[in-house]
């Protein structure tokens, strides 16, 4: 299969939802140096948590019609949706709501739909960022999932759901409007120098839980790697579902090993639900989605992916090597970390006001943090 070239569609103007997310800030910054890319508008019910510089930050839900209203006046051509919750345990509890993960991973995402299906809708390709927990874990799975593969097992737990229930959505959309470009990326577990999941919380555990008796097969994928794969959909016209997998496939023994860690053979594999309940009040993060694939593990086939021209940077292995320098310089780099502070009205004043004195060096760069158009670097 030859590599896709450019959209010829055209991709330029583009907005994102969860622009306060981990992925929706990270698309919008990368999607900033794109010199094609004319605009780029944020939605989001929070503020960004990432510094940007000239993509529009609109607060809003995902209700279609005020989606649908921002997609007609910005004149957008490409929607990326980048909320999908694929972790059941990030809530301040430690654990997310079922209800609220239905609310945005299914209900959210037919909201989405609605508005790009609007009459008159200028919208001609939608990206939908998907979880490999599509296909699940079990016993008699293949060595590796393709995309044509269908699940072989009901989902088991509220997160494989709500992927199932909102990828039907997202095809049935697919089918209504022959018209639009959309892609699907099925993400593998993704691990990263700055990304928080409960596999990064549970790998940096000086001892691993594993299942007695079981050595599951894992692959990651590089958070790097989803953002390029991500903007690589955006930019190219590539339609259809595709795996988004590093190279290569680990034991978990060998994922503790290279990590540096203890594997703790704890869990019984028998009564494993209620064995993790303890396990979980002690602070170890396991979520449901996680307990099969401490089990059987889940390899996914990422050639269709490569085929369209993409080149992961990283391997599964490489991966988790970028963890442990991760763990290592957590001790010493991890105090001083400062966040983004969205500030709304600094942002307005230095972006239009004619006070701003643009002729002074120091004037120029405080007014470049906001500048809707940025000189882009090579």
């Amino acid at each position: 299969m030859a590599p896709m070239e450019d959209d010829p569609k055209g991709a330029r103007r583009v907005l994102v939802t969860g622009l306060s997310t981990y992925w929706g800030g990270r698309l919008a910054a990368a999607l900033e140096t794109n010199p094609g890319i004319e605009a780029i508008v944020g939605v989001d019910t929070s503020e960004p948590t990432r510094e940007l510089t000239r993509t529009e930050y609109v607060k809003v839900g995902v209700e279609h019609r005020m989606i649908e209203k921002i997609v007609r006046a910005a004149r957008i051509d490409t929607v990326v949706d980048s909320r999908l919750l694929a972790d059941s345990m990030r809530g301040p509890d430690g654990r997310r709501p079922p209800r609220s993960i239905h609310e945005n991973n299914v209900i959210g995402t037919l909201n989405i739909l609605a508005a790009c299906s609007a009459p008159g809708s200028p919208v001609r390709k939608l990206v939908f960022k998907s979880s490999a927990h599509w296909y699940g874990c079990a016993q008699d799975d293949p060595a590796y999932f393709t995309e044509d593969m269908p699940r072989r097992h009901e989902p088991r737990t509220r997160v494989e759901r709500d992927v199932v229930e909102a990828e039907a959505a997202v095809a049935e959309f697919r089918d209504r409007q022959p018209d639009v470009t959309v892609t699907t990326l099925r993400f593998a577990n993704v691990l990263g120098a700055e990304v928080d999941t409960s596999h990064v919380q549970f790998l940096g555990l000086p001892a691993v839980p594993m299942i007695a008796g079981f050595d599951p097969r894992y692959q990651f994928v590089d958070e790097v790697d989803v953002v390029h794969a991500l903007e690589h959909v955006v930019v190219r016209d590539v339609p259809g579902t595709y795996n988004v997998a590093g190279d290569g496939v680990l034991t978990l023994s060998e994922v503790i090993s290279l990590l540096d860690r203890k594997p703790l053979p704890v869990i019984p594999p028998w009564g494993t639900s209620l064995a993790t309940v303890a396990i979980r009040r002690l602070g170890v993060p396991l979520p449901d989605e996680m307990l099969q694939q401490l089990r059987f593990g889940r390899g996914i086939d990422n050639r269709a992916f490569k085929a369209t021209g993409f080149h992961f940077r990283y391997t599964s292995r490489e991966t988790v090597l970028h963890l442990r320098d991760r763990f290592r310089l957590r001790p010493v780099a991890g105090s001083n970390e400062k966040t983004y502070s969205y500030e709304p009205e600094v942002e307005d004043f230095l972006r239009h006001s004619p006070l701003v004195d643009r002729s002074t060096d120091l004037g120029r760069e405080d007014a470049a943090l906001f500048d809707p158009s940025p000189p882009v670097e090579d």
